[in-house]
């Protein structure tokens, strides 16, 4: 099984979503996590991790599965002396040796190890990066996944399931059909 995490912020709480999918054709999840937590950390460049980090660690524990591929909206590596991105650090934060699979939307100049790649009719690229993966199978899967625009489907689920939890203002974990 594979997820895509994604990360909304309001105020002080952050909102996680976790969409669960079996294969990267598919269109639809398995199954959509969400939980809340106040905000670990501000914003500081080059350090994103401690702001984002502890939100998509809360949602896979609310999950509570494993995966073989985890996709973030992140870059796995930077360029030295940081050298280490949120993907790398999820990586080493998990207990099962899972693939991750960053899709940053922007590019960063400070990122490293990236390959860009256009989706559907988009002249913008997305760059993917990846950890416990070959980039070359990284980019296979996220070229493969459902949908005919830049954003795969599942993707844009995970950033929509975060949203629309923030919306909702439940500070509960919880599962999308409860």
């Amino acid at each position: 099984m594979n997820a895509v995490l994604d990360v909304f912020y309001r105020d002080r709480l952050a909102w996680a979503a976790c969409v669960t999918f079996d294969r990267w054709v598919d269109g639809r999840p398995r199954d959509v996590f969400t939980t809340s937590l106040q905000v670990p950390a501000e914003y500081e460049p080059g350090h994103f991790y401690k702001r984002e980090l502890p939100c998509l660690l809360a949602v896979l524990e609310n999950a509570d599965q494993r995966f073989e591929h985890i996709v973030i909206d992140s870059f796995v590596s930077l360029k030295p002396p940081l050298l280490k991105g949120l993907g790398a650090r999820l990586a080493e934060s998990l207990d099962a040796c899972s693939a991750v699979i960053g899709v940053a939307k922007s590019s960063l100049k400070i990122a490293d190890r990236y390959v860009e790649i256009r989706r559907g009719n988009s002249l913008r690229p997305l760059y993917v990066s990846s950890v416990n993966c070959p980039i070359k199978d990284a980019v296979t899967f996220i070229l493969s996944m459902h949908g005919q625009h830049r954003i795969p489907t599942l993707i844009g689920m995970a950033d929509q399931a975060a949203r629309a939890a923030a919306k909702l203002g439940s500070a509960e974990p919880r599962r999308q059909s409860d």
